[in-house]
């Protein structure tokens, strides 16, 4: 500090905060801070991503399930001729398919089971019937092999025929299914409405034999509900017939017929997929209710179903409560529509069914077949997914359950394709559980979530927060260089001066 005149001039540089070494420490303990905090930050936002076995999953690209059918074609040996001309004709045609068909003559019919079947002969009868798994027709001695092979194809592929309507009805597979049973009135203050019904009953009477068949695929839970006020979404048309008004659902109403802002047609928290099948009661103002055909035309049929969702009933001027027989029209409905979902097979034209099971064991064993290779197929797609989507996203994190799902699904795979030509019913399990773990390990949310936030996203927000934060580090950094270099200069600046200065005197003194 000086005297200069009257007033104190103070010197900044002999200030204690603004000394050169306070200054410089400051800047160096930030800087010191950031170096010794950077190895928590890396490991804290390091992403675990561990190595996914790419390879095993590629070979699973040129492999599919094969399952053995066995066929015993009840006739004399002479009669070999029949068995040749059929594998001959049959082979080709299912191994495209998936199936190892052999064919055998056996006067005694072994025994049958998934896979094996029996051909046998019912004289003075022409047409075809099923008996377990057995094919009953007239005299094979007779019968051409071609016509005996397109029947046997149409049994044991019956899904090659399909058109693409019918495979997108049928219900993704899962190995748990919960059913949805809705009692649904339009309008209950109206009049015309049903406020109970008999459901448990008529669950046990009409669908449990059926639900029963289909415990090698699903585990069913069923849940139910009745609704007083389930407004329509539109006006049904009105049509004058026979001198009476009636209403009408034409096909494009049945599309949007669910009013799903309205209805709540589902109670349950589980994730299980669900299926429903809804009883409708029309309100009185639109009663009485009927579908029409694609030319206006009134039908026959008070029923539809929506494809992947559930049938639906129409019930016009019903009683109060309904009974477990008043039941049995709309629950015989909910079975073959139940049934259409599932993707159970129709017969072959000319094809008679005669047992006391809903279907026959041939379209059980067709139905397994066919849901054993769709399981492997999207489980072996789902992992390619997986290791397609890990390959083009560097920073996307691969846990350790993200692995254990897929080594799991890999294992599941291989297991259903050495356990598929010993027993079809365990090699959809195993498919079963491939598709589980693949579908959970591709879902993960730790690796879902990078699909939607690219590390390109993560510069533009983060950039500018660090920039704010490091730049004046760095310009204070700068400018300690800058003044330390100044510094230098005007201290080789002095240096010379003042050996300028003493080389003269220098020079006397040796004079």
């Amino acid at each position: 500090m000086a005297d200069v005149g009257n007033a104190l001039v103070f010197d900044p540089a002999k200030l204690t905060f603004e000394s050169i070494w306070t200054r410089r420490k400051i800047v160096a303990s930030y800087w010191i801070a950031i170096l010794l905090a950077t190895p928590l930050w890396w490991k804290t936002t390091s992403i675990d991503r561990l190595s996914l076995p790419g390879s095993r999953v590629r070979s699973l690209g040129s492999r599919e399930l094969l399952f053995p059918v066995d066929i015993a074609i009840a006739t004399p040996a002479a009669h070999s001729r029949l068995s040749t001309d059929l594998l001959t004709s049959l082979q080709p045609a299912l191994s495209e398919q998936g199936l190892s068909v052999t064919v055998d003559v056996d006067e005694t019919i072994p025994s049958t089971g998934p896979g094996k079947y029996r051909i046998s002969s019912r004289l003075h009868e022409s047409k075809w019937v099923l008996q377990d798994r057995e094919l009953c027709t007239g005299d094979l001695a007779t019968l051409p092999a071609n016509q005996l092979s397109d029947v046997l194809m149409r049994l044991l592929t019956p899904y090659t025929s399909w058109s693409s309507s019918e495979a997108h009805r049928v219900v993704k597979y899962s190995p748990r299914l919960r059913l949805a049973f809705t009692l649904l009135n339009e309008d209950a203050s109206s009049g015309a409405a049903a406020i109970s019904w008999e459901l448990e009953n008529s669950v046990q009477n009409y669908l449990n034999v059926t639900l029963d068949r289909f415990l090698v695929l699903h585990n069913f839970t069923i849940e139910s509900q009745v609704q007083f006020h389930a407004p329509l979404a539109f006006q049904p048309r009105t049509l004058d017939v026979d001198g009476q008004t009636v209403h009408g659902l034409t096909q494009e109403d049945l599309t949007v017929f669910v009013n799903s802002a309205e209805w709540t047609l589902s109670s349950s928290v589980s994730n299980d997929p669900v299926l429903h099948f809804v009883l409708f009661i029309p309100s009185a103002e639109h009663s009485p209710l009927y579908i029409l055909d694609q030319n206006g035309v009134l039908t026959s049929s008070d029923a539809f179903i929506l494809p992947q969702w559930g049938g639906i009933v129409l019930l016009n001027n019903p009683p109060y409560h309904l009974t477990t027989s008043m039941l049995h029209n709309p629950f015989s409905t909910f079975r073959h529509q139940l049934l259409s979902l599932l993707g159970v097979p129709g017969l072959p034209p000319g094809v008679e069914y005669d047992g006391s099971e809903p279907f026959s064991d041939w379209q059980l064993d067709a139905l397994v077949r066919h849901r054993a290779q769709e399981n492997f197929v999207n489980s072996r797609e789902t992992l390619n997914s997986i290791v397609a989507l890990v390959k083009q996203i560097d920073n996307m994190p691969v846990g350790r359950d993200v692995r254990d799902d897929v080594q799991g699904a890999l294992t599941a795979l291989n297991n259903a394709l050495a356990t598929a030509r010993s027993s079809s019913m365990t090699a959809l399990k195993y498919s079963s559980e491939a598709l589980t773990l693949s579908s959970r390990a591709f879902f993960n949310p730790g690796m879902l979530a990078l699909l939607y936030f690219p590390a390109e996203h993560k510069y533009a927000v983060y950039a500018p927060l660090f920039a704010a934060v490091v730049a004046p580090l760095v310009a204070a950094i700068l400018r300690e260089v800058m003044v330390w270099r100044k510094a230098r200069r005007e201290a080789a600046a002095a240096t010379a001066a003042t050996t300028r200065g003493t080389q003269p005197a220098q020079r006397q003194r040796v004079d």
